[in-house]
């Protein structure tokens, strides 16, 4: 499944102005196994045109592959989908000091303005189960109030959070619920190695859930 350009070409026109870059489209099938719902491409992602594609997707695939799955059946996208970035310095291995982008945790603005692309994705894909990975997914879909480290690995069913117009500042309630289960991002392991143990008791109680069906 694939959005339709001219929404594609929205999503361009929306976040125009903001410090992000290249645009990715979702990747998956309509009726997958599961809905991965991320944060925002990175580096990699904006280069090749496939989401999680980096460090951080191949730390996701070795999760897929614990449950049994592959990229081909599960269909892939984010709140944002351009690169947020940010400049930095970073020194050389001569010791030169250069200049260059760094990802950066996406704005409410930025999920706003892109927030008519993972509505329609929400819409129209046939997912029994919606995992978000990471804070920013999790809220986008249910809310601010929820957060990963105190609701990660539990399967919650409520609506979900959706723009009722292009001029809609806020977000609307769907009439349907949705079956989600919050985890950690796969890169949120790089920068805090305690969360492994987490993450694989997360991807233990949702592989029972899948064979539940």
């Amino acid at each position: 499944m694939r959005i339709p350009e001219h929404l594609a070409e929205l999503g361009r026109k929306r976040i125009e102005g903001f410090p992000v870059e290249g645009f990715v489209y979702g990747e998956g099938p309509e009726h997958p196994a599961l809905m991965l719902v991320g944060e925002a491409p990175g580096e990699t992602e904006i280069h090749n045109g496939i989401p999680f594609s980096g460090r951080a997707g191949a730390e996701l695939m070795k999760s897929l592959d614990f449950l049994g799955l592959t990229r081909e059946q599960v269909y892939i996208t984010s709140a944002v989908r351009s690169r947020p970035y940010k400049w930095g310095e970073k020194r050389t291995r001569d010791g030169e000091i250069i200049k260059r982008t760094y990802n950066r945790t996406p704005t409410k603005k930025e999920i706003l303005a892109h927030a008519p692309i993972l509505d329609y994705e929400i819409k129209h894909i046939q997912s029994p189960i919606i995992v978000t990975l990471g804070n920013i997914g999790l809220q986008r879909l249910a809310g601010n109030d929820k957060k990963v480290t105190q609701i990660h690995g539990q399967l919650i069913e409520q609506p979900v959070q959706y723009l009722r117009s292009l001029e809609d500042k806020s977000y609307h309630w769907t009439d349907r619920s949705y079956k989600i289960f919050p985890t950690f991002h796969p890169a949120a392991v790089f920068y805090n190695r305690s969360l492994e143990e987490k993450l694989m008791e997360d991807l233990n109680t949702l592989k029972r859930i899948i064979k539940k069906g």
